[in-house]
Formats: C-alpha cells, sequence, structure tokens
C-alpha cells in the first residue's frame, strides 16, 4: 500500500466498501421479497455485533500508529539537539579537524533531511549509505583526537554524543521504517470493513427500505479513517507528515553560525 496515492486508495476504499454495501442490500432486498420470516431486529443486532468489532479494530489500529507518529517527532527533536551539541562540541578539535567535522555535520543535517523527503527504494538507500559514511568519519576524527589524550574528558563528551546520534539514527530507522502495522492486522481489518459494511446493506434490504444516501456518507467516513490509518502508518506520506523544522532550524543555525565569522 505504501505505493498508492492517498487519493487513490482513498477511491478504492470507498468503492470496495460500497460494494460490500449494495451486495449485502441486494441479498436483503431478495431475501425480504422471497420470505418474511427473517426479522430485522436478529439482523440488526448482528450487523451491530460486526460494527463493534471493527469499532475495537479501528481504535486499536489507530492507538499503534499514533503512538508511533508522535515517537517519530519526538526522535525528530532528539536528533537535532543532539547535532547541535555534537557541532557545538567540534569546537574543542585542533582547527583542521573542527573544520572537517562541522562540515561532516552540516552534511549530515542535509541527508537527514532529504531522507525523509524521498519514496524512492533506491534514493532511500543511498542515503542511508551516505548517512553511514558521514557518521563512519565523524568517529574516525574523534578516535583519531582522542588517542593523542586517552584522559581527555572533553574528547570523552565528544565520542558520546556522537554515539548518541548515531543511535537515534538507527532509532528513526526502526521506528520510522522497519516498525509497521503487522500485515495480520491489516487483512481482519479490511475483513471486519467489509462484513460490517455488507450486514448494513442486509439489515436496510431486510427492512424493506430503499436505498439511502446515508449509504454513501458510511461509505465515506469508513474510507477517511481507514486512510487516515494508513497514511500515518507510512514511512513517508504528504498528507501527514512528520514535521522535520527542529532540523530545518539546526540547518539556518549552523549556517548563520558559519556566515558570522
Amino acid at each position: 500500500m505504501d505505493t498508492l496515492p492517498a487519493w487513490l486508495l482513498f477511491g478504492m476504499t470507498v468503492i470496495c466498501v460500497g460494494a460490500a454495501i449494495e451486495a449485502g442490500y441486494r441479498l436483503g432486498v431478495r431475501n425480504h421479497t422471497l420470505t418474511e420470516d427473517e426479522k430485522e431486529a436478529p439482523v440488526s443486532a448482528i450487523a451491530g455485533t460486526i460494527l463493534g468489532l471493527l469499532a475495537f479494530i479501528l481504535a486499536f489500529t489507530f492507538a499503534i500508529v499514533s503512538d508511533r507518529y508522535d515517537a517519530r517527532k519526538g526522535l525528530v527533536r532528539d536528533e537535532a539537539n543532539l547535532i547541535r551539541t555534537a557541532y557545538s562540541r567540534a569546537d574543542f578539535l585542533p582547527d583542521a579537524d573542527r573544520a572537517e567535522a562541522t562540515a561532516l555535520l552540516r552534511d549530515y543535517v542535509d541527508v537527514r533531511l532529504q531522507l525523509v523527503t524521498t519514496g524512492a527504494l533506491d534514493q532511500l538507500q543511498a542515503g542511508m549509505i551516505e548517512a553511514d559514511r558521514v557518521q563512519r568519519q565523524l568517529w574516525d576524527t574523534a578516535v583519531a583526537n582522542a588517542r593523542l589524550d586517552m584522559n581527555s574528558d572533553v574528547a570523552a563528551l565528544y565520542i558520546e554524543v556522537l554515539n548518541e546520534v548515531t543511535n537515534v539514527h538507527w532509532l528513526r530507522v526502526a521506528i520510522g521504517a522497519q516498525a509497521r502495522v503487522p500485515a495480520a492486522i491489516w487483512w481482519m481489518l479490511f475483513i471486519l470493513v467489509a462484513l460490517g459494511m455488507f450486514g448494513v446493506g442486509y439489515q436496510t434490504g431486510i427492512a424493506g427500505s430503499r436505498r439511502t444516501w446515508a449509504m454513501l456518507i458510511l461509505a465515506l467516513s469508513f474510507s477517511l479513517v481507514m486512510v487516515l490509518i494508513v497514511e500515518m502508518d507510512r514511512p513517508y506520506s504528504d498528507l501527514i507528515p512528520v514535521t522535520q523544522q527542529p532540523l530545518e532550524d539546526l540547518k539556518n543555525w549552523m549556517a548563520a553560525g558559519q556566515a558570522a565569522p
């Protein structure tokens, strides 16, 4: 589903939900025409139970993606703060190494921003390789300076913050790109949506009611919720993006500090 744009996913969901309602309605009308033994009340209770289960799964799934969405935003702030600290502590390095480290950290921020704006797999992999390269260069520079004075507290602090930058990077990868809603939950959700909408249509047909615009409203409502959950679960979403403003502010702060001298 990651390759489908939100508008296409919404349209397909509306069609599927509408088809389930229509199929249930036609079967209900057919059975109502053939016999009046089947009453509306039991059908209504069954449809209500299915919709209750659907509401539970929707709430459960939304809680999963909402918590992870908040975690992704928090990690962006944490990463920006750690890079800012590493950038400041790089001032304690020798002049040549300081210039290299600060340039690498500026490049690293650019790479991190590019990673969250691309949905192409090849570009994502290239960005990951570039981020790893910058991390290794920063680490090699820090280790070389630490070996000059193994008892240096300043070198220890700089190495510590570089470790934290790397850890947060991989946390963002794990939570943002690898931790997803399990496929079994998606299958259960779509099946329950189909069954619930089929039950609503069947109940309407059994009651002898005509088609109503409320069915379309129902289809649109459930489709909107489904698309919302899918978009929040995606690593990259144009509809509900994870704000990168902390990194943007950091980039501007770095540029301002570089231009000041």
